[in-house]
């Protein structure tokens, strides 16, 4: 990853509990291995007699491995140690009303399988509980993977959401879910601890848990998807505010000056229906385009229109832009107030026109970040942006077990 942290405090091992020691440890060796005892104990501050304990815990547990010998130290070659990747597993779930999507993940974040089906739609939740369990259980077996080696599944869904209680509160796609006990009926249903987040905090987590994202870096992982979220991390910690229901970039109001309507929020301008009424504005007073769009499905008529964009098709290339345009004035704003240094694009809406957005984003951060002269903004898309949110619920589940101090709960 990009560039080495040290704990920012004087041998602060001394005032840890074994328990977050080895969860310190851990996230170290996970993100800058393969690592020598000896630099462990100078990132952390641990003591040599902590240092000890965890290690034998963590070498036991067959958490962390022995890879080899630093060779170019002179004197004794130091024993190299990294993430056994194999040793744990979790299964990370986007639900969404058009699709479902599943992951399985390894310790050291790589995916190892996936599936995709229908969405909940207007299926009563009891009936979609079961049918997440049954294929997640499916899969798990399918990859010929111990079950035992599974520790948690993580699913992520649109929307502000109670998760002290595990429900979400009044989803916008997802009427019949309004405060269903979501997370205790899948746990039942499936026999293993489930955590519920936001699909913009785990898009944000995946990426960073995947070493995609310097652990220093304060992070904004956008998320395009049906609406438009986000989450972010700092120093590789979730900031959560007050109840967990950071980051709805989607929820800002904004003037469109190109859209010729009134003020309304980002994600009713910019989100998929809202390019596609966009379209069919244009289409409708006579402009030239390929595009026929089926007017019934506002997902499928965004992967038309972004496809139709990366052609060179007029109405499609200016849609796109304009949803561009307006997502970028709220990273903006985002940037200014978090002083972010990444910014990751996730999600399917994003998935296919990608390139399109970062290039927009990129340019209006580059533009208006008020502390440019200080240091610039990294904007690039997600290495698994269609399925990025359920990467990273997968990572969430295996950096609360593992690594909880960068949790942030």
């Amino acid at each position: 990853m990009g560039g080495t942290r040290r704990l920012n405090m004087t041998r602060a091992g001394a005032n840890l509990t074994l328990t977050t020691s080895r969860a310190l440890v851990l996230d170290f060796v996970r993100s800058a291995g393969p690592i020598s005892r000896v630099e462990l104990a100078t990132l952390t501050g641990l003591t040599p007699a902590t240092m000890t304990n965890v290690m034998r815990q963590l070498l036991t547990d067959g958490l962390v491995v022995e890879v080899g010998r630093d060779l170019s130290t002179g004197g004794k070659p130091r024993v190299l140690l990294d993430i056994n990747p194999t040793a744990r597993f979790a299964v990370g779930i986007q639900l969404g009303a058009d699709s479902l999507t599943y992951v399985v993940t390894n310790l050291g974040g790589a995916i190892v399988g996936r599936l995709r089906t229908r969405g909940a739609e207007d299926s009563p939740p009891v009936a979609v509980i079961s049918r997440m369990a049954g294929r997640a259980k499916q899969l798990i077996e399918d990859l010929g993977i111990d079950g035992q080696a599974v520790i948690g599944v993580g699913l992520a869904a649109p929307g502000s959401m109670d998760l002290d209680k595990g429900v979400l509160l009044a989803p916008p796609t997802l009427g019949q879910w309004s405060e269903y006990p979501l997370r205790d009926e899948l746990e039942a249903a499936i026999g293993l601890p489930v955590l519920l987040d936001n699909d913009g905090t785990t898009s944000a987590v995946g990426e960073f848990w995947g070493g995609d994202v310097p652990d220093a870096s304060t992070m904004c992982a956008v998320y395009l998807g049906a609406g438009i979220g986000a989450g972010i991390l700092i120093g590789g910690t979730v900031f959560r505010g007050a109840s967990s229901n950071v980051g709805e970039l989607g929820q800002m109001w904004m003037t469109a000056p190109h859209s010729g309507a009134a003020p309304d929020t980002l994600e009713r301008v910019a989100g998929p229906a809202g390019v596609a009424a966009a379209v069919r504005r244009a289409l409708d007073a006579g402009a030239e385009s390929s595009l026929e769009l089926g007017g019934t499905d506002p997902i499928a008529d965004f992967t038309l229109i972004a496809t139709a964009a990366l052609l060179g098709d007029p109405v499609a290339v200016a849609a796109i832009t304009h949803s561009a345009q307006d997502l970028a004035e709220a990273v903006l704003i985002a940037a200014n107030l978090f002083d972010l240094d990444f910014v990751v694009l996730a999600g399917p809406s994003v998935a296919i026109a990608g390139s399109m957005y970062v290039e927009i984003v990129q340019k209006r951060l580059d533009e208006g970040f008020f502390a440019k002269r200080r240091h610039g903004i990294e904007v690039r898309l997600s290495t698994h942006a269609t399925d990025a949110a359920a990467v990273g619920a997968a990572a969430l589940v295996l950096q609360h077990q593992l690594a909880p101090r960068s949790f942030g709960s």
